[in-house]
């Protein structure tokens, strides 16, 4: 990784894979000029669930949310760019799609608070990244390469 880049995990949840909008999703963080770094289509189980959304198990809504995640494959993805995870997560917009600006892909493509079509990492959770990154991915999955237009992208890339 370059020094001025950091990792974060994204995901295409099951109503966004069902409604085809992982090439959108995709090129939406391809054309802000992010890295993909890792990616799988997958379908969580129970386990993966209750540990992805653990902090949430007292919840009222904990349920609801293991059964949503587990009822159809995900898209899971690792980006990689300057502050990924804060840029990602404006992308995607509020949790509530209702919030959302047009231009996020919540605000394009979601309408329902619990049909929200993607999920990221929080940045304001410290260490979240990383953890969510080792859930879903073996650091063999993860591919270190150079991207080719980063000195279109980033004003210091020719620098190092």
């Amino acid at each position: 990784m370059s020094h001025h880049d950091e990792r974060t995990f994204v995901m295409v949840k099951p109503d966004g894979v069902q409604r085809g909008l992982i090439g959108d999703i995709v090129s939406r963080f391809e054309q802000r000029g992010l890295k993909l770094v890792g990616a799988k289509l997958m379908q969580i189980d129970e386990e993966l669930a209750h540990d992805h959304y653990g902090e949430h198990k007292d919840k009222p809504f904990f349920d609801g949310l293991v059964e949503f995640i587990t009822s159809g494959p995900v898209f899971a993805m690792v980006w990689e760019g300057a502050d990924a995870t804060r840029q990602v997560r404006g992308m995607m917009g509020e949790t509530d799609p209702a919030d959302s600006a047009p231009g996020t892909i919540r605000g394009d493509f979601g309408l329902d608070l619990g049909h929200n079509v993607i999920h990221g990492s929080d940045h304001e959770d410290e260490g979240a990244n990383e953890r969510e990154i080792d859930l879903f991915f073996d650091e063999d999955e993860l591919v270190d390469y150079d991207l080719s237009n980063a000195v279109w992208v980033y004003e210091d890339a020719g620098d190092h």
